[in-house]
């Protein structure tokens, strides 16, 4: 059993495609998952969309938060919700179609022999498409930035798309998680080395979104530069 968390806020134009996607990749592979999704109420109404959908589904639920806080507390609130259940592997995914579900059988091998997976753009055979070359060479520059302050063997510490042990999970003080824009995952993968996990990448091809509007902005960088001196100079 494994879950999938997918925050959500102005997405309506993708998470009934998304998620009719991964309910086929469960089916087609005989996968037992689940979903959550985390929604800060959408003004789009992204949130009826996922109660309708639920409706439908009976592997999947919904999380209602009253407003929006950023991705990291969203991805708290669903990680607390899964392992109040059964599951034994949780997914991060966002769910405009930047991440492929039909990764999802590539991830659950590797995590066999790791505790967290991270789909990596930037391994052999990781590869990103649709975007320009100024959002390559921040993406790109900013995970070796993030690589070189915090000392640790990780190509992408940026991407998004990763599946977790629940054990790792369950390590970890997720109140005390701080960042609440994509620093947070940077913030996550290096919380988990620091405990002495396994990780291991995978390649991925990370496709931009093609509808809807993405969340990143300045702020959201300047936390992420901020945050891994942040993490740097904590005491362990």
């Amino acid at each position: 059993m494994f879950t999938v968390i997918l925050p959500t806020y102005n997405e309506r134009e993708n998470l009934e495609r998304f998620v009719e996607k991964l309910q086929e990749v469960f089916t087609i592979n005989n996968l037992a998952g689940r979903i959550i999704v985390v929604d800060d109420n959408s003004p789009d109404g992204t949130g009826r969309i996922a109660d309708s959908l639920a409706g439908r589904y009976d592997n999947l639920s919904v999380i209602h938060r009253p407003e929006k806080q950023g991705i990291g507390p969203a991805y708290v609130a669903g990680f607390k919700q899964a392992l109040a259940t059964d599951t034994r592997c949780i997914f991060e995914m966002d769910c405009d179609f930047s991440h492929d579900p039909a990764n999802i059988p590539a991830f659950l091998k590797a995590i066999e022999t790791a505790d967290l997976v991270l789909g990596s753009r930037y391994v052999p055979g990781g590869r990103v498409e649709n975007w320009g070359l100024a959002r390559r060479l921040i993406s790109r520059w900013g995970g070796l930035y993030a690589r070189w302050v915090l000392g640790v063997p990780v190509n992408d510490l940026t991407g998004g798309n990763k599946c977790f042990r629940r054990e790792v999970l369950e390590a970890l003080d997720l109140d005390a998680v701080s960042s609440a824009g994509y620093g947070f995952q940077i913030e996550m993968t290096y919380r988990t080395i620091k405990k002495g996990f396994r990780v291991k990448e995978i390649p991925i091809t990370f496709s931009d979104r093609q509808l809807g509007q993405s969340k990143m902005s300045k702020r959201i960088v300047l936390e992420a530069v901020l945050l891994v001196w942040k993490l740097r100079l904590r005491p362990n």
